[in-house]
């Protein structure tokens, strides 16, 4: 369809937005459709980039049946399958790839992408064979363009319904942070700025390790109190953690870190909790949805022996998950460690 033949209202194949940008998001799952309805409602044309053709189609008839059942998608989405094509023309790129298939959908997107133009990471990781935080693998791949995080306690079915949820978004040039989160916010979806890109990756990163750990607390039948404690003394790791990596602790202490953590350590729409809590109960985990901390806890474990930090339960988390030790054998481990001050960092 010709740009002259497009509706100038909120149809399908609209090619521009009055003031918005053209945004590409790359990934078609739950969370990469909520943000293209997220970046649709801030006033943007979105394309919407998914290796699989039938998620593109089902896309194009309003529902992403697969990752999104039950949600009805606004029309102004344009699905493609052809990763050129999503690319052509975009301001803004969210990459929404999970941690471990970054590296290969940015060598894929490489030959394609616009120079200079920002590249925000929507997922949340550590490359488990390099130890690599994400925007360091965007450093290598396409250093040609700025890279940003956009972090923080949400639910992709909470944003692609369009209820109240905060975010932020990070990025080393405070003025490129700030100016993405102008242009991302709208009704609903509030974006806090942050120059603090390592911090917000960090615990974005971490608290998926931390959640699967509250999920086995909590599927073992060892009680409130227990995940309580789990939560609270994981929060101090994912802090000792990122002063390592140079994060400032008033970022750790807000959406992205402590926020994030208490999210997705008391839900069951958390992947990670949800995979911790049948972990727990000693369900099969084979068809369980990819949960990010099971890789990352494996690299974080290791990590922090390497610089030496005291991370128990990031180590417990990576045993069991290893099957070397059981989620009892852990608790009981880490309850005979020795007696310290609770502020003895």
């Amino acid at each position: 369809m010709s740009k002259e033949g497009m509706s100038e209202e909120g149809t399908s194949g609209i090619e521009t937005a009055p003031t918005g940008w053209r945004v590409a998001v790359l990934g078609g799952g739950a969370w990469g459709t909520a943000l293209a309805l997220a970046m649709l409602r801030a006033g943007h044309f979105v394309r919407l980039y998914a290796r699989d053709p039938e998620t593109v189609a089902a896309i194009d008839h309003g529902e992403n049946r697969r990752y999104l059942p039950g949600i009805a998608l606004q029309a102004g989405i344009v699905a493609t399958s052809n990763i050129q094509a999503a690319l052509d023309g975009a301001d803004c790129v969210l990459a929404v790839a999970p941690a471990q298939s970054l590296r290969t959908m940015l060598t894929a997107t490489k030959p394609h992408m616009p120079s200079g133009i920002p590249l925000v990471l929507c997922a949340k990781g550590i490359e488990r064979d390099t130890g690599d935080l994400l925007s360091a693998i965007v450093g290598e791949i396409l250093p040609g363009n700025p890279v940003a995080a956009l972090s923080g306690p949400s639910f992709a079915t909470d944003v692609a319904r369009g209820l109240p949820t905060a975010v932020v978004v990070a990025a080393r040039d405070e003025a490129l942070a700030a100016k993405l989160a102008a242009r991302f916010s709208a009704e609903n979806l509030r974006c806090y700025s942050n120059d603090d890109l390592i911090g917000v990756e960090i615990g974005g990163a971490l608290k998926n390790v931390f959640a699967i750990a509250a999920g086995a607390v909590t599927g073992a039948g060892l009680g409130a109190s227990a995940q309580a404690a789990m939560v609270t003394r994981g929060f101090v790791e994912l802090r000792r953690i990122g002063a390592a990596f140079g994060a400032r602790p008033e970022t750790l202490m807000g959406l992205s870190g402590l926020g994030d953590l208490l999210l997705t350590c008391s839900s069951t729409q958390s992947r990670n909790f949800a995979y911790g809590l049948a972990l727990g109960q000693g369900k099969p985990l084979g068809r369980l949805p990819l949960a990010e901390g099971v890789p990352t806890a494996a690299i974080a474990a290791r990590i922090a022996t390497e610089r030496g930090i005291d991370a128990p339960i990031i180590a417990a988390v990576a045993a069991i998950l290893e099957g070397t030790i059981t989620i009892r054998q852990a608790v009981a481990a880490l309850m005979t460690r020795p007696l310290k001050t609770e502020t003895d960092d």
